[in-house]
Order: structure tokens, then C-alpha cells, then sequence
């Protein structure tokens, strides 16, 4: 098995880095937007046995499992969540509702959203199914 080079290794670590400073920047971004539009965050990049959610919002009686991408267009960021992640991100939020007694009676729902240089961030709620 041959090791990888010294300069492409660092090169993929600076890139590494980068990528998840920016996507703190993203999930910043949309928690303040969903706070501009009346959501209450309840959490940052949640962990839970079954996955990570990037936000947890509650609007009403609706628990948002907010996934956020950074892609060129909001078709890209749609298509960037697919079926089995969207599925996990499902059951993580069921998970959370069930172990918050302050949430019980909230419906869970899979909200997206997407940021774009240059262009105002988009929040489409229940994003995969039609909404």
C-alpha cells in the first residue's frame, strides 16, 4: 500500500478544513434567516444515533429538520439530499420529538436551505414533498 504524497495530503486537509468552515458559515446563514421568519433554533449540527441534523427549528406546533446546502442553484441543493438521507434525517427528528417532552403534539417536517453566492438564501419547507 503506497502513502500518499506529504503535499497532497495537506492539500486535502486544507480543503477539509475549509469545506466545514464553510458549511458553519451556511447552517449560520439559514438559522439566521429562519429566525427572520419567525423559527425558534433549537439546534446546531444535532447529533443522535441516527444522524446529524444541521438545524432544528420549531414554528407553531411544525419541528423543521432543516438540512442546509451551499450548491449554484436550488435545483442542485434539492438533488444534493438523496432518498436514504432524507429518510435518516426523518427518523433523527421522529427521534428528537420523542425525547423532548416540550415537543410532544409538533409535527415533524423536512425543511431545506439553500445558499448561493451571491444570491439571498432559499427555504423551501417540506422540501421533498412538494411543499
Amino acid at each position: 500500500m503506497t502513502r500518499p504524497e506529504p503535499a497532497a495530503a495537506a492539500a486535502r486537509v486544507r480543503r477539509g478544513g475549509a469545506a466545514r468552515r464553510s458549511g458553519r458559515r451556511a447552517e449560520a446563514w439559514a438559522a439566521l434567516w429562519l429566525m427572520l421568519k419567525g423559527y425558534r433554533i433549537l439546534g446546531f449540527r444535532l447529533r443522535t444515533r441516527l444522524g446529524e441534523i444541521d438545524l432544528l427549528a420549531l414554528k407553531g406546533k411544525v419541528l423543521a429538520v432543516v438540512e442546509v446546502k451551499s450548491r449554484t442553484t436550488l435545483a442542485a441543493a434539492l438533488e444534493a439530499v438523496g432518498p436514504e438521507q432524507r429518510e435518516r434525517l426523518r427518523r433523527a427528528g421522529e427521534s428528537v420529538l420523542r425525547s423532548r417532552p416540550g415537543l410532544r403534539g409538533a409535527a415533524v417536517r423536512l425543511d431545506l436551505v439553500a445558499l448561493a453566492p451571491g444570491r439571498w438564501p432559499r427555504h423551501r419547507a417540506d422540501a421533498w414533498n412538494g411543499g
